[in-house]
């Protein structure tokens, strides 16, 4: 299987704030949620749409040096006018809104869930996944799991996944597809990370671009017709299933030491099914018709990756099932969202 130096690969753009959430001194509100900080909106700041440009006039290349210098400084009304570039001043008058908004709401969680709860949400959804990518990095601070740090960015980042020989490997869309050449599979053009490579995967940082095996287990042949299943140690659902327990917990209010559990199953045999949550629109489309007992063509549901079961002995005696499922086109992108909102009505989340 052929792998690529650190210097060749792209830096994933969503990464550094992930490390922002590892790495920084937060300081917490009283329910121990990320205060929005300096550091947080410099990175915004420096997305390439608030860029300078050899057409920016000089109002803007003013206002853009006051802000990169302190990304809270105060802006007047006055000096936005001034920006001659209509898209220039939005992208400006947008960057502010989202600082003031998240300022006011006092933590990226609560500002968060304040967005996901609205009517119609009109923050950039790059700005979205910039908060979950720095509350998934303070989740995994402590963390020297590589397998669940890489899962965790199968939350933030959109991924690409290949069938092979029985195995589904998923790899980072936007860095395969920079390379076109490479863009039709994550098989065999990346490693997969397994824990003879982890130690690499750590020391490339942000430029780290392993295939994770999202496999519940391997069949092996034997001679004689004779086969038998192989458990994966390291799987990547079992990490995922770690890291969405994390999330979960970290937005859900509950008993002290409420015990919580998401495991992954290959198959769900359960004839008190009550409640499921797709973490894509792809799943949550196919357990609804599954539920209602709707006929599912089987290449639909090969597309089905994997299913977990979450339960929470203190909230009920039932499980919640949920679905993961890749696009017709082998992209796969889970919205975390969807675990904090699709809840029963008596699982009541904080903020």
């Amino acid at each position: 299987m052929a792998s690529f130096e650190a210097d060749a690969l792209p830096a994933n753009p969503l990464h550094v704030f992930w490390h922002l959430g590892a790495s920084s001194a937060w300081s917490l509100s009283p329910q121990g949620w990320l205060r929005p900080d300096a550091a947080f909106f410099a990175l915004i700041f420096r997305r390439p749409e608030l860029a300078l440009v050899p057409e920016s006039c000089a109002a803007e290349i003013a206002l853009h040096k006051v802000l990169s210098k302190e990304a809270l400084a105060p802006v007047g009304s006055a000096e936005l006018a001034a920006i001659e570039d209509e898209d220039a001043r939005a992208n400006f008058e947008m960057f502010l809104a989202f600082r003031e908004a998240l300022l006011a709401a006092g933590s990226l969680e609560g500002y968060y869930l304040t967005v996901l709860r609205s009517a119609r949400i009109q923050v950039p959804p790059l700005f979205l996944d910039a908060l979950v990518a720095t509350v998934l990095g303070y989740l995994q601070r402590d963390s020297e799991d590589a397998f669940q740090v890489r899962a965790a960015q199968l939350l933030y980042r959109e991924q690409r996944v290949s069938l092979s020989e029985g195995r589904a490997l998923c790899a980072d869309l936007e860095a395969l597809d920079s390379r076109q050449q490479f863009a039709h599979s994550a098989a065999g053009l990346l490693d997969v990370l397994s824990p003879e490579n982890a130690s690499d995967f750590w020391r490339q940082g942000e430029s780290a671009l392993y295939a994770l095996d999202l496999t519940h287990e391997l069949n092996k042949e034997l001679a004689h017709g004779l086969s038998f299943k192989l458990i994966r140690s390291h799987s990547g659902l079992k990490a995922l299933s770690q890291v969405l327990t994390q999330w979960l917990g970290h937005f859900l209010q509950g008993p002290d030491k409420e015990v919580l559990t998401i495991e992954p199953l290959p198959q769900v045999d359960d004839s008190a099914w009550r409640w499921h949550i797709g973490l894509d629109a792809e799943s949550m489309s196919l357990l609804n018709d599954l539920y209602e007992g709707k006929a599912v063509d089987s290449e639909r549901l090969g597309r089905l990756l994997s299913l977990f079961r979450l339960h929470a002995p203190a909230r009920s005696d039932k499980p919640i099932y949920l679905g993961l499922a890749m696009r017709p086109d082998g992209s796969l992108r889970l919205k975390p969202q969807n675990l904090l909102l699709n809840l029963p009505t008596d699982w009541v989340l904080r903020g």
